[in-house]
């Protein structure tokens, strides 16, 4: 039933959804619960297309193959799209910063809070 709802979403992305996207996507239907119905779906799935897009990308570790940074650059773009498209002001702003938090310690070799603890927070986010 879910699955149908996000299918456009998961347009090439299909083999990361049986991948560990979905477990990923089920771990934030919780977080998403204050949200109106329609839209809880389309932000679970956003959080999880960054977390993945993040794993993705190595951040913090060994750069990732080519083809490996393009799926993950996908994820990123549409998991910000989703947020752009359904969630509000406040929680675009705390998941700009949370990758923007992972993408610093990346780079400066510090150890960053967990990406999905950081996304239920940024869920969480009021103004």
């Amino acid at each position: 039933m879910t699955v149908q709802l996000l299918e456009p979403e998961l347009d090439r992305l299909e083999g990361l959804w049986s991948d560990g996207l979905s477990e990923t996507y089920h771990a934030y239907l919780d977080s998403v619960r204050r949200f109106d119905p329609a839209t809880q779906p389309k932000l679970a799935l956003a959080a999880a297309l960054i977390e993945v897009g993040v794993r993705l990308q190595g951040l913090g570790g060994r750069a990732a193959p080519p083809a490996t940074l393009l799926m993950g650059d996908l994820c990123l773009a549409r998991g910000s799209r989703l947020l752009a498209d359904h969630a509000p002001l406040a929680v675009q702003v705390a998941f700009a910063r949370a990758i923007e938090s992972l993408a610093s310690a990346a780079a400066s070799a510090v150890q960053a809070a967990p990406a999905r603890q950081l996304l239920h927070e940024s869920l969480g986010a009021t103004a």
